[in-house]
């Protein structure tokens, strides 16, 4: 069974996306379950993880609502507000859902990173070590820094790195991105996923050969067991469709890529990270 662990829904009446507005034409509508599911079939595609697309409890409530309607939904990675007191109350709400599979830290969104390593977020982030509930971090490849901190402070912590943490591709750039990455692998419990690449990229002037490096040294130091395929739905039609993003992941896999390798990176994986 195949599993895209990394994508997106969004109704826009909602309003509660403040990234999304009409100078992105390509991503300013609806974009619901019934418009990925004959992209989907295409791909032979079982499965998604639906990703929180902004940063509200409300977020979370709407994509476990909309996944109750849709058999596509494997899980629902939400929102939480660590920096709310209440937070373990969110999150055994949230819990009770049999979609709810985690929750997503907006490093991305930080005016300063290193809010990460404040002591209530550490402490909030131990708690959910110890609970073992995954979390993905969505993070700029400039600032990596502050995150190999926080997993040396919370080594147990089960983590997936966002969208192999947005390296500049468009320039060509590989460090320290390439150090930090192989910083980040070493902990064990901690995965990649190989989503959002196309969009680091030159947007209309890409070929699949700009990210042959940045995947395969993903999966030198992550290995075939910690690596994830996500498409980024829809945000990758800034620059490239559903199957150009597959078409630029499977460029890429060395020629050792076993057929088992395969079924790893497009959904044992995903399947094992989130506990499906």
């Amino acid at each position: 069974m195949r599993i895209d662990a990394h994508q997106h829904y969004w109704k826009i009446d909602r309003g509660d996306y403040g990234w999304l507005t009409p100078e992105l034409p390509v991503l300013y509508r609806d974009f619901l379950p019934d418009d990925l599911l004959p992209i989907l079939h295409q791909q032979d595609v079982s499965q998604t993880i639906a990703v929180q697309a902004a940063p509200t409890l409300d977020e979370t409530n709407y994509l476990l609502s909309l996944s109750e309607g849709s058999d596509t939904i494997a899980g629902v990675v939400g929102w939480l507000d660590l920096n709310d007191p209440d937070v373990l109350a969110q999150y055994q709400r949230f819990s009770q859902h049999p979609k709810y599979v985690g929750f997503r830290v907006m490093i991305q969104e930080m005016p300063d990173a290193n809010s990460i390593l404040e002591p209530h977020f550490v402490e909030a982030l131990r708690y959910f070590a110890g609970e073992d509930v995954p979390v993905d971090l969505l993070v700029k490849s400039e600032q990596l820094a502050p995150v190999i901190e926080l997993l040396d402070q919370v080594p147990r912590l089960r983590a997936v790195i966002d969208h192999i943490a947005k390296p500049r591709i468009g320039e060509g750039a590989t460090e320290p991105w390439k150090s930090q990455m192989a910083a980040i692998a070493k902990h064990s419990n901690v995965y990649c996923k190989l989503s959002g690449m196309v969009t680091e990229a030159n947007p209309t002037s890409w070929v699949k050969e700009d990210f042959t490096v940045y995947i395969r040294h993903v999966l030198e130091v992550f290995g075939t067991q910690r690596v994830l395929f996500g498409s980024d739905w829809p945000v990758c039609l800034l620059a490239a469709d559903y199957d150009e993003v597959i078409g630029v992941l499977t460029h890429a896999l060395p020629e050792s890529w076993t057929q088992h390798d395969n079924d790893r990176l497009f959904g044992l994986n995903a399947k094992e990270f989130y506990k499906l």
